[in-house]
């Protein structure tokens, strides 16, 4: 007897926990908080639950529609009667749908998810999936004047996920009269329900009026603006449960909207920030793996050897092999590599397991202490780090600065919440006040036997020089790109051997997994950076300022290696 849909839901996401599915870092996360949920559901805390009913609806509606692409498209003639093949959905597909309209809210019944980013390689069937799930949106989800949208930037690109669900319609007599559709060139319309699904694809600025109860934004990556989707997005204020949802392959735009959507996606799967009505999975190879590995691929392409055909991944992977031009290419649409990103310095996870709640900066009261300073006036965090001995680990404390204009600016909608709890400092007006920090960290070194307290030159010079003259042990660090090589090496080995405690600050946390990797091409050396403006790292790197010089003195004292004594 054949699994339903719930249980093919389930079942898959065990096998991807359990190591069984080959999936990568992201679906796995995906499957983890599935199981979170379902281990809180219908608590205060997590007021939703899972109704496999509807989950299972979506999956069943989507499997009454007809291929219309490839070798399942055949018409099948049986009697002389005309029929098509019907979609057969994959057991991470059916995931993805039972997860989307299956969790609901434990009073009002309505959908929990509002916004979805789902990001894969090509040929694994997105627009097909997606392009059901819209029809499943404006005629079946019994939302009255449904106005669902496939929107992108160009005609073209929005008929990507229209056309077939066009052509699933116009293949099928008895949905046309289930649901009194209406074919056009560029919509399908229920004249009876006043629902319409319809491309979408001029300019952002002539879209207003919009009443969006879904939308899928396809291909994201190639938006050079953000427009349509702040269009989309703001459009759905009087539905009551509206459904999102970006689909795309990687690109090389870390400014654009898609990669906002990536890191927003990202820092959920990795419990860093909470958004109980985002879904998203990313679909990739993982840091370290080869891509020449046919091994790794499936974790880009949960469809391999359905859609995304073996052979072709192998002549794809050899052209890539041997035509340098063809290897980013390669990356980008088979393996769904973002080719201009640096590389994720920590394994979020484990960043995680090494919180200790408890752990308090007095315990280390008149110990040995080690300090990193990162200095930013206006855009920027200012950070200051402390680290401490303890037995084999090493505990760590990060103190936050900030202006009071930046933080009115800011685009993070979590750092209000961070300001309210305390985990930053704020500081009047439209600069960070450089006499506070240094007040405190008089403090720390009447409090701690601090040995060091290594600095960036670049901004701290002049402040760094006072507090030299006051006695304070300030350490510059030079030659910076050999120092990080190393620095970066060692606290992730710390992490990763659960070496280090850190007190749970969410806002450093934020900052250390924005924090990418770039290594130069013509000396190996690494560097500490970000690929976007908006993703802070400034407590992360005093933290590699602190532990560097604290590891570097441990291994020899009498090496003052990149560093010059003030």
């Amino acid at each position: 007897m054949s699994l339903g849909y719930a249980e093919r839901a389930h079942a898959y996401a065990r096998r991807v926990v359990d190591g069984v599915e080959g999936a990568g870092l992201y679906e796995v996360l995906m499957c983890k908080r599935f199981f979170r949920d379902l281990a809180r559901q219908g608590t205060p805390e997590f007021p939703y639950v899972l109704n496999d009913a509807k989950g299972e609806r979506i999956c069943q509606f989507i499997e009454l529609l007809s291929h219309i692409k490839g070798e399942w498209a055949k018409p099948i003639y049986t009697d002389g009667v005309l029929s098509y093949a019907k979609i057969r959905l994959e057991d991470w597909q059916i995931f993805i749908e039972y997860n989307l309209f299956g969790w609901v809210h434990v009073v009002t019944g309505l959908r929990r998810f509002r916004r979805s980013y789902e990001e894969i390689a090509r040929k694994n069937a997105k627009s097909t999936r997606v392009a059901g799930r819209k029809l499943y949106l404006c005629f079946a989800d019994e939302e009255p004047g449904a106005h669902v949208y496939s929107a992108a930037t160009t005609a073209k690109q929005a008929r990507e996920v229209f056309d077939p669900a066009r052509e699933m319609v116009l293949r099928d007599e008895e949905f046309r009269q289930r649901f009194g559709c209406t074919v056009g060139r560029y919509d399908i319309t229920a004249p009876e329900s006043a629902s319409s699904f319809q491309i979408l694809a001029s300019e952002a600025s002539t879209q207003d009026g919009l009443n969006v109860h879904g939308a899928v934004v396809d291909e994201v990556h190639a938006h050079k603006k953000r427009d349509l989707w702040d269009v989309i997005e703001s459009a759905d204020g009087s539905r009551s449960q509206p459904l999102i949802s970006a689909i795309t392959t990687a690109g090389k735009d870390m400014n654009g909207i898609c990669y906002e959507l990536r890191g927003i996606t990202i820092k959920v799967l990795q419990q860093i920030t909470t958004d109980e009505t985002w879904f998203g999975v990313i679909f990739t190879i993982d840091k370290g793996d080869d891509w020449t590995d046919p091994k790794v691929w499936r974790k880009a392409n949960p469809n391999i050897g359905i859609s995304a055909k073996l052979d072709k991944l192998e002549s794809a992977c050899n052209r890539a092999k041997s035509t340098p031009s063809a290897r980013g290419n390669f990356m980008t649409k088979h393996l769904n590599v973002w080719t201009n990103a640096g590389s994720a310095w920590m394994d979020m996870e484990k960043w995680n397991a090494c919180e200790n709640p408890d752990l308090k900066e007095e315990e280390f009261a008149g110990q040995k202490g080690y300090g990193g300073l990162d200095l930013a006036q206006k855009s920027d965090f200012a950070a200051k780090a402390k680290a401490f001995q303890r037995g084999p680990k090493w505990c760590v404390f990060v103190e936050l600065y900030y202006n009071a204009h930046a933080v009115e600016e800011s685009s993070n909608a979590h750092l209000p919440g961070w300001v309210e709890e305390g985990w930053v400092k704020v500081c009047e007006g439209n600069l960070t006040d450089f006499d506070v920090i240094a007040e405190d960290m008089r403090a720390d070194c009447r409090m701690h036997e601090m040995a060091e307290i290594g600095f960036d030159p670049a901004l701290a010079m002049y402040f760094a020089g006072k507090l030299v003259e006051e006695g304070l042990p300030m350490v510059e660090i030079q030659q910076r790109s050999l120092f990080f090589t190393q620095a970066l090496l060692q606290v992730e080995n710390l992490v990763l051997g659960g070496l280090l405690e850190h007190d749970g600050n969410p806002l450093l946390s934020w900052m250390v997994s924005n924090l990418v990797v770039r290594v130069s091409k013509f000396n190996e050396l690494r560097s500490p950076t970000k690929d976007r403006d908006e993703d802070k790292i400034d407590g992360a790197i005093a933290i590699l300022i602190a532990l560097g010089r604290a590891l570097l003195l441990a291994q020899d004292d009498s090496i003052n290696q990149g560093f010059v004594q003030l």
